[in-house]
């Protein structure tokens, strides 16, 4: 028990400072990602925590820090965002839109490279609704002839 409390107290929430920095808004399933993106040296929070303590897994990772790879910016800009709803993977999605937009909205330039890749666009992939009489959205109950 003592062991869990040093590591949540390891991962403290920072108050950042993003004054002149541009907002854009990314959605991926049911998450949503308020991103704020300026000059800086290639720092990224997520909810006020280190993207790297936020995001364990290195696949999480690198979807995140995909937008500035592809732009080349990974080193000069400082991202905070805000996400909230659904899992890891939709919030990484989430993210990604985010700072895509976001990084176009400081730099008109980047928008070619990020388009190609299809970062600019939201994924419109969402979980189906289960339908009455089935058991999941499209599987039935099983069939009984006798």
């Amino acid at each position: 028990m003592e062991n869990l409390q040093t590591t949540t107290s390891n991962t403290k929430k920072i108050k950042l400072d993003f004054k002149d920095s541009k907002y854009a808004t990314g959605r991926r399933k049911r998450s949503i990602a308020k991103v704020w993106v300026k000059k800086g040296s290639g720092n990224i929070y997520v909810n006020g925590i280190k993207m790297n303590d936020y995001f364990k897994r290195p696949v999480h990772q690198i979807i995140v820090t995909r937008p500035m790879e592809i732009s080349e910016v990974r080193t000069s800009y400082d991202v905070k965002c805000s996400v909230k709803g659904g899992g890891l993977s939709g919030q990484a999605g989430a993210i990604i839109l985010g700072i895509s937009k976001a990084l176009i909205s400081h730099d008109e330039l980047l928008k070619k490279n990020l388009k190609k890749d299809k970062l600019t666009t939201r994924d419109s992939r969402v979980v189906e609704r289960k339908k009455y009489g089935h058991r999941k959205a499209r599987r039935s109950f099983q069939f009984s002839k006798r």
